[in-house]
Order: C-alpha cells, then sequence, then structure tokens
C-alpha cells in the first residue's frame, strides 16, 4: 500500500520530528504542506494529515490543501502535536465533505510556545522525545497491518 503523509510545522519541528522517523522507518511519502501546495494523491491507498493544533485547528495550510488535493472516498489517518490538548474537529469537517474515511488518530504533546506560555519558557519542553516518537511509528505500523 502506498502511504502518503501531508505536513505542516511552524515553531519547535514538532511534528515534523514525528513524520520523518514514521517516513523512515514505516516508507511513507512526506508533503511538506508549506512548501508545496497542490499534488495529485489519487495513486495513495492512504492519505495522513499532520499537524500542529493551533488556536484548536490544524494548521490553516493542511485544512486548504485537504480541501482543495483530497480525493473522495480515501482512508486518511490524522496526526498532531499539540500544548494543550488534541482537537481534530476543523480537518474532521472537511473529511466529511470528501467522504473519507479516518482510520485512525495519534496525538502527543509537542513543545509550545505561543502566547501566555511564552511567558513561562513554554510548556511540555522536549516533547515529542523518544517515546512519543516510538508511539508514532507503532501507530503507523498498526495502521499498515
Amino acid at each position: 500500500m502506498k502511504t502518503v503523509i501531508i505536513y505542516a510545522y511552524v515553531h519547535h519541528e514538532n511534528t515534523k520530528k514525528l513524520v520523518e522517523r514514521i517516513a523512515e522507518k514505516c516508507g511513507a511519502t512526506l508533503i511538506d504542506a508549506m512548501k508545496q501546495r497542490e499534488a495529485d494523491l489519487s495513486e495513495y491507498d492512504r492519505i495522513g494529515f499532520a499537524s500542529g493544533i493551533y488556536l484548536s485547528k490544524f494548521h490553516q495550510t493542511i485544512l486548504k490543501f485537504a480541501a482543495e488535493n483530497l480525493p473522495e472516498d480515501k482512508e486518511v489517518f490524522l496526526i498532531s502535536t499539540y500544548g494543550g490538548s488534541a482537537h481534530y474537529n476543523s480537518i474532521e469537517n472537511i473529511l466529511k465533505e470528501k467522504h473519507a474515511k479516518v482510520i485512525g488518530k495519534f496525538g502527543c504533546k509537542g513543545y509550545d510556545t505561543f502566547g501566555p506560555f511564552k511567558l513561562v519558557g513554554g510548556i511540555a519542553k522536549g516533547r515529542p522525545n523518544e517515546k512519543d516518537l516510538e508511539a508514532a511509528v507503532n501507530f503507523m505500523t498498526e495502521l499498515q497491518s
């Protein structure tokens, strides 16, 4: 099965660390949505969207990429990093419109210095850590089996 993960990261490369480890261990193709705004995803069996959570949403670049590039009726999985908690509604609304089937979700803490967190030196320092990276690989391995 051909797998692609479309991702975006802005501040601390939290999401990039996860998807790079997954690609290295599980053989997924990566697309950085900040650099590549469109792609033909029709050849992929499974499509992942990965983002940090910004104000309770996936990054706008990922939302726009999904709305414009995701073919209908695809199997999709979601990956997120967050300072507070995981939120998937923003992307799930788009996936619903595309009749996509969400086959799994993975989220973990990520170093966050947004807004008031900057005043205290950030939260979730050192995350994602090695344990988080292993959990992300395990998540992907289970999806592929």
